[in-house]
């Protein structure tokens, strides 16, 4: 049987509900799955549309629904179903590590396309499943050289998002405004915690109960993009510094996986600073 998916956000208004399925009905596909959500505070109406059959008129059925919907309605018919990401990568490998098994077994919802680096500490590991890996040092150069052949390399990839896996380079606002709500960081504590450097080492001098991970969109604001998940892992004072890096490594890798797949399947829109998420 044939699916379509729809993905609306709006101003919101009365009457939004009814003009959509009007519409929908009016080119014979049944809404099998309809989820919507009004953000109050911004007035602004999200829905994500699960439809059985097959959209045989898509520009007419963008323009029927842009006709009834507010000014300035963004509109996605059936956006591709299988993302090609870009991971960036520094040293550490268990984030990574854990995406391109997800990839090989065909189980990330996306294709992982490339793995660039600033250190060449991964490219072995990266290119033993067949992806090409583009090591592009920042020694020696300003942040614009650096993130010019970084640009250069990931331009010649027809990209949905670039991961941040671990990925120890903070980044432009040049940058992060040209890959715009495309770029998913994964940050070592439940934000706002432990911002910064050594987060375990903070949370072992804080004898914490809980280490968390942060997966959030990347924006000029250090860590304070929109979140997309938090996962916590309870630890107790028998944890020393080292093995809350293990344990820490593991809810990261959890948190991660769990919004690139939120992501890829179209389950996340952005309102302002927070996230929609229809789980």
């Amino acid at each position: 049987m044939d699916k379509s998916l729809i993905l609306i956000q709006c101003k919101d208004e009365v009457g939004l509900v009814a003009l959509i399925t009007r519409v929908l009905a009016q080119h014979q596909l049944n809404i099998t799955a309809m989820r919507e959500f009004v953000d109050e505070a911004s007035e602004r109406f999200f829905a994500r549309i699960d439809l059985s059959g097959k959209v045989m008129e898509e520009a007419r059925l963008k323009e029927e629904l842009l006709e009834g919907l507010p000014q300035h309605a963004e509109i996605q018919i059936n956006p591709r179903a299988e993302k090609r990401i870009a991971v960036l990568v520094t040293k550490e490998y268990h984030c990574l590590g854990d995406t391109l098994v997800r990839h090989f077994f065909n189980t990330l919802g996306a294709k992982v396309n490339c793995v660039a680096g600033n250190y060449e500490v991964l490219r072995s590991f990266t290119e033993r499943f067949d992806i090409p890996f583009h090591f592009i040092s920042h020694e020696n150069k300003t942040k614009e050289q650096f993130e010019a052949e970084l640009t250069t390399a990931l331009d010649k990839y027809d990209l949905d998002f670039i991961v941040l896996a671990k990925f120890m380079r903070i980044l432009s606002p040049a940058f992060v405004e040209r890959y715009k709500n495309k770029i998913i960081n994964i940050h070592h504590s439940f934000l706002p915690a432990f911002i910064g450097a050594s987060p375990y080492r903070q949370a072992y001098e804080r004898g914490v109960k809980l280490l968390g991970a942060t997966a959030h969109f990347v924006t000029n604001d250090l860590d304070e993009g929109p979140i997309i998940v938090q996962q916590t892992i309870p630890v107790n004072h028998t944890f020393d510094a080292a093995q809350m890096v293990i344990a820490g490594k593991e809810i990261e890798k959890s948190a991660l996986s769990k919004a690139m797949r939120l992501v890829f399947q179209d389950r996340v829109f952005i309102s302002g600073n927070r996230t929609i998420i229809f789980e």
